[in-house]
């Protein structure tokens, strides 16, 4: 079944994370994604394990696990993009593209003619994604961008941690992640305008904007009360019980969202913290949360985690174990709704991915083709274009191109 972005050619000249993250959205929706990598090297990515994909004879590939988990659904074309007739490649893949997204640091592709201005000359209904680290203007515009100094300059990093300790990051590269997600969301807002004005788009997304925007409620916590949130753990700032608690064998996330929840959750605990005047409402368990969490604390180690969790379903409180991956990956929620899937790799029968949540009409879309090698579709699109065989084996013998070996 086709997607519903089928018919849509997206052209992405990003690598690492953000804009590959993005564009792998829309291959999952159904939209042809050339991945435009450099000559010799490829994305970033290909370069950053181990883990390396083991092949189907039991040896080392140099595909890495991180470079796998962003790039399905896509063509690898590689080109030296400094080169002026590389240049000309691109912009015959504009003129058949709906999308470009890119990650160049400002200015870079003004220099070759391949900026959103230039290109809409010729190609008026373009949508132009630009992913940067902080945006095309302002005062750090010029500056690169990874997640963690992202994290670090936008405050996520000051409120993730435990209590009283270092800041610390987010354990994946949330921000890289979110920035796709906006990204992909915006394409296709300026597509469906598309629709009725002709008109294309340039968008200008940023990890620090993305990661100024995702503060939600921590942000708006101090615009309004005027101070600034510290590290709670896993602890809620604005909700208490709302944190992990140790138990026999092992944590418990428990989640009591109201006071009606919170009696409910003293009756399972055999505790009358919910008639204790400090403890009555919400706003005073916020307030007095330094004195009521050792106490379910110490509660919690009574029990093992599967007791609790029994008694907290029983009851409708929201709860669950802390699972590290492994125990992820074995449960079976992930398995009922289809979170992991196999897709045939040119060096891997069986390669697993990760699924795209997203359901229409209730199934999962995701693209079909497994992560590319390096150039590995430069042959098959060069002849797509038009170009002769000639002629795609001078452009390989001089560089400007790189055909898979």
């Amino acid at each position: 079944m086709k997607g519903p972005l089928a018919g849509i050619r997206v052209l992405d000249l990003s690598r690492v994370l953000a804009g590959p993250f993005a564009t792998q959205i829309l291959a999952d929706l159904g939209a042809d994604v050339i991945k435009i990598e450099r000559s010799g090297t490829g994305d970033d990515t290909r370069e950053w394990g181990p883990p390396w994909l083991v092949n189907d004879e039991g040896a080392t590939t140099e595909e890495s696990a991180y470079f796998l988990s962003c790039n399905r659904g896509k063509r690898s074309v590689a080109l030296e993009l400094t080169d002026p007739r590389a240049q000309s490649i691109v912009r015959a893949l504009v003129r058949t593209s709906d999308v470009l997204i890119e990650n160049f640091k400002p200015g870079t592709l003004a220099r070759m003619g391949l900026d959103y201005e230039s290109l809409s000359e010729t190609s008026p209904g373009l949508v132009y994604c630009s992913i940067s680290g902080f945006g095309q203007d302002g005062p750090n515009a010029a500056k690169a961008g990874y997640d963690a100094m992202i994290q670090a300059q936008a405050g996520l990093m000051s409120i993730t941690g435990e209590h009283g300790r270092g800041p610390v990051k987010v354990g994946v590269a949330v921000i890289d992640m979110i920035t796709g997600l906006y990204a992909a969301n915006a394409i296709q807002a300026a597509l469906i305008r598309r629709q009725s004005s002709g008109r294309g788009a340039w968008i200008d997304t940023a990890l620090f904007d993305s990661a100024v925007a995702i503060l939600a409620n921590q942000g708006m916590n101090y615009l309004i009360a005027g101070e600034i949130p510290e590290r709670l753990g896993s602890a809620h700032p604005n909700i208490v019980p709302y944190q992990s608690f140790p138990t026999l064998n092992g944590d418990l996330f428990v989640a009591v969202g109201n006071d009606m929840q919170f009696r409910r959750f003293c009756e399972i605990a055999s505790a009358a913290w919910a008639d204790d005047p400090r403890f009555a409402s919400n706003a005073l368990r916020v307030a007095n949360r330094h004195l009521l969490a050792p106490l379910i604390s110490e509660r919690m180690r009574t029990r093992s985690k599967e007791e609790w969790r029994r008694a907290l379903d029983d009851a409708g409180i929201p709860c669950s174990p802390v699972q590290d991956v492994e125990e992820v990956f074995a449960d079976p929620q992930v398995e009922a709704r289809g979170l992991r899937f196999d897709l045939p790799h040119t060096l891997h029968t069986h390669l697993p991915q990760i699924a795209n949540p997203l359901r229409f009409d209730g199934r999962l879309h995701h693209a079909e083709r497994a992560p590319p090698l390096r150039g590995e579709h430069t042959h098959e699109v060069l002849l797509e274009l038009g170009y002769n065989e000639a002629l795609i084996d001078e452009l390989a013998a001089t560089g400007a191109v790189e055909l898979a070996m």
